[in-house]
């Protein structure tokens, strides 16, 4: 598991779109990762919104927001 303020491993992952994006095309960045269990799930949504609400807040701070979760592209896209 990596380590709180420690670089995260690289990986590569589809988005809702299905486009694949890599962690190193975020080099220099900050990036806020967030794991959920599953899509359209009570909890999950509410941890979404979560970040959602502020997101504004991420973005002025020079921070993108990733969330990831094994479900499919077909699945994220309707989340």
């Amino acid at each position: 598991m990596p380590e709180l303020n420690k670089p995260a491993p690289s990986f590569s992952l589809p988005d809702q779109n299905g486009i694949i994006h890599n962690l190193q095309d975020f080099r220099g960045k900050k990036v806020v990762l967030y794991f959920y269990p599953k899509d359209n799930t009570p909890g999950c949504t509410k941890q979404a919104q979560g970040y959602a609400e502020l997101y504004d807040e991420f973005v002025k701070n020079g921070a993108v927001v990733i969330g990831i979760s094994k479900d499919s592209v077909a699945s994220h896209k309707k989340f």
